[in-house]
């Protein structure tokens, strides 16, 4: 199956102030249409054409790094579009997810400092995620466009921590967009779906 851009589920300007439209137009219109088009580029003939994208992504790790980081790029951003809402963030989450927040990661403060944490840390380009492994929450971090379902874990919440997600709007502050994130920008409801499916 052929990689595909999929359509912003907002408008430019709905994550502001805390995401702009040029970086939503940038980040989307120009990176994630990289991924998608390089990616459909080495698909071809690579023996993975017919898989869904997370098998292209598990199947080419450690065996065709093209295919791999623009593979799970797409898979990363696809999701990332989702995982952000006007008026989203702060402890607005569903019972099941906040009951799994408080058990397996200490609770929601602790939960925010620890991914926010994860993403200061990553040194250059890659990503901080919330994860569902062996039936349990965890947080990690990954560099460039690896993601958790490499290791052996659903992700249920990722954020992009590469300069073109904050550059714009944060300069070299990327602490600060990590708290803008985490406050007032995660789609619990799109989280709780993915740790619904990845629970079952």
């Amino acid at each position: 199956m052929a990689f595909e851009l999929p359509a912003l589920p907002y408008a430019y300007d709905a994550l502001g102030p805390f995401m702009s439209a040029e970086t939503l137009e940038f980040h989307h219109d120009k990176h994630h249409q990289a991924y998608v088009t390089n990616g459909n580029n080495l698909l071809k003939d690579s023996g993975l054409e017919g898989l869904s994208l997370e098998e292209v992504v598990k199947q080419s790790y450690g065996k065709n790094a093209g295919l791999f980081n623009n593979a799970g790029q797409h898979y990363n951003h696809i999701h990332f579009w989702n995982w952000m809402k006007k008026d989203g963030g702060g402890k607005k989450i569903p019972g099941r997810l906040e009951a799994a927040i408080a058990s397996d990661l200490g609770g929601y403060d602790k939960f925010k400092a620890d991914f926010i944490a994860a993403g200061t840390t990553q040194f250059g380009s890659g990503w901080a995620w919330l994860s569902v492994k062996d039936g349990k929450l965890e947080i990690s971090k990954t560099p460039n466009g690896e993601n958790p379902l490499v290791h052996g874990a659903s992700p249920i919440l990722g954020v992009d921590v590469w300069e073109h997600s904050y550059y714009i709007d944060y300069r070299n502050a990327r602490p600060k967009y990590l708290e803008a994130f985490v406050d007032s920008l995660i789609n619990w409801d799109y989280v709780a779906e993915m740790y619904e499916a990845a629970t079952k």
